[in-house]
This record gives C-alpha cells, sequence and structure tokens, in this order.
C-alpha cells in the first residue's frame, strides 16, 4: 500500500490533537482514518483486480449486461 503515509499523518494529527485538549477533532480524525483506510484498500483491491483476482472491465460487464438483457 504506497498511501500508508496518509494514514501516518492523520495518526500524528490525532494524536497532536488529543494531547493540545481538541478531543472532537482528535474523534474526527479517528474517523477520517477509518475512512482513508477503507478507501485506499478499495483502490488498491480494484487496481489489483478484485476480491477474485478477475480484472473488473466495461467490456465483460456489458457483455454480461447484454446476455441478461435478451433472456
Amino acid at each position: 500500500m504506497k498511501s500508508d503515509w496518509i494514514l501516518d499523518v492523520l495518526a500524528d494529527l490525532k494524536t497532536f490533537a488529543a494531547a493540545n485538549g481538541l478531543p472532537a477533532l482528535a474523534e474526527q480524525l479517528n474517523d477520517t482514518a477509518i475512512i482513508a483506510h477503507a478507501e485506499i484498500s478499495a483502490r488498491d483491491e480494484e487496481l489489483q483486480g478484485g476480491p477474485d483476482g478477475d480484472t473488473l472491465e466495461s467490456g465483460g460487464n456489458s457483455r454480461r449486461a447484454g446476455a441478461s438483457g435478451h433472456a
């Protein structure tokens, strides 16, 4: 995961906020880190071919849609 650095930055910001009396900001940064992790993981999974290893292609999807449309 090449984007791990952003998670480190968010963790540092959260630590700073908590240590400086900004609890709402610290909580928001925690939520932001969770979302960032999920999005980065999903993007990396998509770039690597999806959860089952199949490459996600519009051509494959359009053929399936066309076949199911004529059922």
